[in-house]
């Protein structure tokens, strides 16, 4: 839910846009823009993308399937969530989720709901991502990764994957802060249950 409120500042009117580059990982454009003042700025730039996807996957002993791979923008090696892009025509975004948990992981279940979504950089890019969680996932077979992914597989406990945050050994601020919403809510579940 958006909220409104009457105070809230007039959204830029765009005058003209023109695509720099255009290719599958990279899309630039640059945009003309008057503001609600009246001035226009004329080389604003906005990078599209496809709506990211990412997994907070729970098996049913309560472990949360992390994997570690190489990001090449940084050059390290780090934690994340499963994740991936939705970019298939006709495919939802629970769908890719799905396809791209089984994919990196080998993992699948059928308890899943949204759980987060977030904008990556709401100044400079389009896109959004989805965070979904899967309960009660289970291994069921071997990865399918591309032929450029080398992903390893890591299930962890709760109590290990908040030194894994605390320790800063998960970079991405996307796969952070849906955890950090998970953590929380098992810990409002463990309290609820104490006082009852």
């Amino acid at each position: 839910m958006t909220m409104n409120f009457r105070n809230d500042p007039r959204p830029w009117t765009v005058v003209e846009s023109r695509y720099l580059h255009k290719r599958r990982w990279l899309t630039m454009r640059r945009d003309t823009v008057l503001l609600p003042n009246g001035k226009i700025i004329d080389d604003f730039y906005v990078w599209e993308h496809a709506p990211w996807i990412n997994v907070i996957a729970v098996t049913g002993a309560g472990e949360i399937v992390l994997i570690r791979q190489y990001r090449h923008g940084l050059g390290r090696i780090s934690f994340e969530l499963p994740a991936g892009i939705h970019d298939k025509p006709g495919e939802s975004l629970l769908d890719a989720a799905k396809r791209e948990l089984l994919e990196e992981t080998g993992y699948e279940g059928e308890n899943w709901k949204e759980w987060m979504v977030l904008s990556p950089n709401p100044d400079l890019q389009n896109n959004l991502s989805h965070t979904f969680l899967a309960l009660g996932v289970e291994k069921s077979g071997p990865q399918r990764l591309d032929e450029t992914e080398e992903i390893t597989v890591h299930p962890v406990s709760p109590a290990r994957l908040s030194e894994i945050i605390d320790s800063g050994e998960i970079v991405q601020a996307l796969h952070v802060a849906p955890v950090i919403k998970y953590l929380r809510s098992i810990e409002r579940d463990r309290e609820g249950k104490h006082r009852t």
